[in-house]
């Protein structure tokens, strides 16, 4: 994936679903109300903004893409707000105007960038003529789309949604759905679902692990003939489930996580604009990674732009060292667009000694990229290795194999062995040092079956981090 490249100005993005009027009322806080235990807002600035489906128009238009808006709202003073913002960020806006009925609004009152509390203006009456009158004029749209996003907030913008999905799939559109409902069968034939883990689970019921996860995932996917679903998982970053493939896992972006209002929009939106552009659906993923990454460190509902992902990609890609999954996939991406031959290799590099050098010396040798996997303090501990173990911390260790020039790429996982995280970078070459057989080593048969090599590669004698730790034990014990 090439950063100079990301351009999505020609993809076309629809977009139908409920619209909504995002206000904000910022205000500073002194004292605490004489008549109820509560603070007393001082509001100084007041913001109006398109929220719901009208946010995840902004972001698709803030990655430079068409977007095209079917929606309804009110004939009132929220409405004229919302389409005035909505022409401001050239989004073309096909709302159907309703008399007597509010604009639904979501008022939000934040003092020091905290929110104190949330009001909501609606009327929960359904108006399905008006939505079947709003789908109707979609449809016709369809052909000028290269991607359809069905925004479901519950508002009563929808009308016939699976009559919708079976239109923008008749015409081989991918459509992404931002699910409301836990009747998953309204989203039959869906391309890609994006529920949070909360939703997700209020579908499938409780997952206790990754596997389960998995495991009623898949029952949901070939139950509703869903192509792939997209669960937002919060700090555990994202889970991307298809039918029969191995799921694809990416931590979060987000290094401080300072708002997350409308960070499910931008997921969805940058989904299907990359889509859109043609990208590959895991490629789609990690910049929607991205994207979520940059927008939870804004205030309020935000958007991501171009320029902003290029820099985080940029950083991503040209960096050499430490790397968390989301950026190392990405790196991958680019050394495989130069014809570069991936290496890999993990373990835990407690101390590091002269065999290790020699050791992954000779694993950089079979290639032109060395990605090392480092098993984290937790599962150290669990190898085996004493409570005493590891002697130097993760972070330590990454840092020092980063320095280390046969080196390119220092990744962290958590798991016993590294099989998930190999069959994700899916290497050219997959190393081990010792006398392992072919079929020990962790992820070998992903390698093997996606056309790759495994190679055991023997430490060399005389060296070992036990042997080094009981030494400098035994010195001590002498000294003492």
């Amino acid at each position: 994936m090439n950063t100079q490249t990301l351009d999505f100005n020609e993809a076309q993005v629809l977009i139908i679903g409920d619209v909504m009027l995002d206000r904000y009322w910022h205000g500073a806080t002194s004292r605490i109300s004489p008549e109820a235990p509560i603070p007393v807002v001082h509001i100084k600035e007041m913001e109006e903004r398109p929220g719901g489906a009208g946010n995840v128009a902004l972001n698709v238009a803030a990655l430079g893409a068409r977007a095209i808006l079917f929606g309804l709202c009110g004939e009132d003073d929220a409405g004229q707000l919302l389409q005035q913002g909505l022409q401001q960020s050239h989004i073309q806006a096909k709302l159907l105007t309703l008399k007597n009925v509010p604009t639904v609004t979501k008022l939000r009152v934040l003092s020091l960038h905290q929110q104190l509390i949330r009001l909501d203006f609606e009327d929960n009456e359904r108006h399905a003529q008006a939505a079947k009158e709003l789908q109707l004029q979609a449809l016709n749209d369809l052909n000028h789309c290269n991607a359809v996003i069905i925004s479901d907030y519950g508002k009563g913008a929808l009308y016939d949604i699976p009559a919708l999905i079976a239109a923008a799939r008749q015409r081989h559109l991918p459509v992404l759905v931002d699910p409301k409902s836990i009747d998953f069968s309204l989203y039959r034939g869906a391309s890609v679902i994006t529920p949070n883990f909360k939703e997700f689970q209020s579908v499938v019921g409780p997952c206790k692990n990754d596997h389960e996860i998995q495991e009623k995932g898949a029952t949901l996917l070939k139950q509703h003939d869903i192509q792939a679903i997209l669960v937002t998982r919060g700090e555990r970053g994202m889970t991307l489930l298809q039918q029969d493939q191995a799921p694809h896992h990416l931590p979060t972006q987000a290094r401080e996580v300072f708002d997350v209002t409308g960070a499910g929009d931008t997921v969805i939106a940058a989904m299907a604009t990359a889509l859109a552009a043609d990208y590959p659906i895991k490629d789609a993923m990690n910049l929607a990674n991205v994207a979520a990454g940059i927008v939870v460190g804004k205030l309020g509902a935000a958007t991501a732009s171009v320029t902003e992902m290029r820099h985080v990609l940029k950083a991503a890609l040209s960096s050499e060292g430490i790397m968390d999954e989301s950026q190392l996939m990405l790196a991958l991406k680019e050394a495989r667009s130069r014809g570069e031959k991936i290496v890999m290799t993990n373990g835990c590099f407690d101390i590091l000694h002269p065999g290790h050098i020699a050791y992954l010396e000779e694993a950089k040798a079979l290639g032109d990229r060395l990605v090392v996997a480092v098993n984290d303090d937790s599962s150290v501990q669990r190898l085996n290795k004493g409570p005493e173990r590891p002697i130097n911390p993760l972070e330590s260790r990454m840092a020092v194999l980063a320095s280390l020039k046969a080196v390119d790429w220092v990744v962290p996982f958590a798991e016993d062995t590294p099989e998930r995280l190999v069959s994700q970078c899916l290497p050219d070459v997959l190393v081990k040092g010792g006398d392992w057989r072919q079929e020990q080593i962790a992820g070998s048969r992903a390698v093997l079956d996606n056309g790759g090599a495994v190679k055991s590669l023997a430490f060399h004698p005389g060296f070992s981090t036990t042997a080094i730790i009981n030494k400098i034990a035994a010195d001590v014990a002498l000294a003492d």
